[in-house]
This record gives structure tokens, C-alpha cells and sequence, in this order.
């Protein structure tokens, strides 16, 4: 998960507390919007070594792989162990420091601006929840379309039951840090597979690991594919 702030609310108590979070490699972090909700958010599972449920994705990557929204580095620095080319991106310049000193390629950039290799990344990853970059899942997977290769593929996790949401949050710690609002979506997987659907993607398998919920989607190949147009 990768927050981009992108309102007008201060930071107190210290700055960015995802900044803090990241540099000590544990919570306690959440998610908070307006009416007082809560997400707690995984830190420590995301500053550790891959887990048991990563590894169901890590196990699927075709190089080159991109992934977005990094966050510290884990599987961007266990895709580059086993000797395929990957990329790591983040709007977080902590994120990404932590990803560079675990030995992974990072660039501190959103899945928006321009990218390397547009159109020839074969595996993308959106894991931890980065399905809700932006707030706008739909064109975030048409901006994905583009990024990758023609029948190249899309490894997404889905939230671990079913929501479909848009909404408003700012990242907050236990000590009265508070970050940013920024927008921010939640899909679980009926939600993932009806937005891959209409934006020109196949959702050709669905898995479960440790509580967690997957996909993968897969682009047209070079005859069939058209990228839809954006709504």
C-alpha cells in the first residue's frame, strides 16, 4: 500500500508518519477517513521478508516485472534475487530508499507519469492493496494496459472480502502524526474482476493464500488487442 497525499492537511507531530513507519519498520500505522474509520495498515508484514502468500506471486512474475507502488522493497528486491530484471515505483521517497539499501532497482515516481519500458513490461504487481491507487481503480488498470506488454499480465491482490468503494483517507500513527488526505479505493475480488472486465483485461485465475486474495489479469495478444478508450 503506498499513500499519495494529495490534499492540504499538515503533518504534525514529526512529518509524514508513513515516512516514520517505514524508517523504523513497524506501526503502530492506519488508515483513517472522515467518519472516524480505521484500517490498520501492515507494516512490519511489509518491511519483512517475502511471506508464504507472496511467494503464491512471486512464483507467477514473468520478466521484466514492474511493480507499482513498492512501498519498502520486498518483492521488488526478491524478484531481482532470482536474477529477473524488475522495477519498483513509488510516490514515497522513503519507500524507496528503503527499497534501493535492500538492493532493488526504484524509481520515486507515480504509476501516472511517464515509466520506462511503457508497453514491454511483461508481469505488473499491485500488491498490499495498490489496486486502490489514485481512488480510481478503472483508470488506474487502463493506465496498466498500456504499461505492459501485449498479453502480458497483471498480478492484483483484492481486499480479503467483498467491497467496492471510493473514498477520502489520510494516513495516521499512534502518536499523533497525521498525513495527507488523499483518494483511495477498496475492491475485493467480484469488485477486481467486474473493473478488469470492462477495461480490456481477462481475468484468467483467482487464489487464496493466508487470508489474503489474488488475481491474474491478462492483456489481449498483439492480434486481438485494443486498448479501451478512457471514460
Amino acid at each position: 500500500m503506498t499513500p499519495a497525499p494529495t490534499g492540504t492537511r499538515t503533518q504534525p507531530w514529526g512529518g509524514d508518519p508513513y515516512a516514520v513507519a517505514l524508517a523504523d519498520g513497524r506501526g503502530p500505522l492506519f488508515l483513517r477517513r472522515a467518519d472516524g474509520w480505521l484500517l490498520p495498515l501492515e507494516v512490519e508484514r511489509w518491511c519483512a521478508p517475502p511471506d508464504a502468500a507472496d511467494a503464491t506471486m512471486l512464483r507467477r512474475c514473468q520478466g521484466p516485472v514492474l511493480d507499482i507502488g513498492c512501498g519498502p522493497g520486498r518483492l521488488v528486491a526478491a524478484v531481482a534475487a532470482s536474477g529477473t530484471p524488475v522495477l519498483g515505483v513509488d510516490v514515497s521517497p522513503a519507500a524507496v530508499e528503503r527499497t534501493r539499501d535492500a538492493g532493488g532497482a526504484v524509481l520515486c515516481r507515480s504509476v501516472f507519469d511517464p515509466l520506462p519500458g511503457e508497453g514491454r513490461w511483461r508481469t505488473a504487481l499491485l500488491a498490499d492493496g495498490n489496486i486502490g491507487i489514485g481512488g480510481d481503480p478503472r483508470a488506474l488498470l487502463r493506465r496498466v494496459l498500456r504499461l505492459v506488454a501485449p498479453g502480458g499480465r497483471l498480478l492484483a491482490e483484492a481486499a480479503p472480502y467483498e467491497v467496492d468503494e471510493r473514498l477520502t483517507v489520510r494516513v495516521e500513527d499512534g502518536y499523533g502524526r497525521q498525513g495527507l488526505d488523499f483518494p483511495w479505493a477498496r475492491l475485493g475480488p467480484a469488485a477486481l474482476r467486474a473493473a478488469a472486465t470492462a477495461t480490456g483485461w481477462t481475468v484468467t485465475e483467482e487464489w487464496s493464500s493466508h487470508g489474503r486474495r489474488f488475481a491474474t489479469l491478462l492483456s489481449a495478444p498483439p492480434a486481438a488487442r485494443r486498448l479501451p478508450a478512457p471514460r
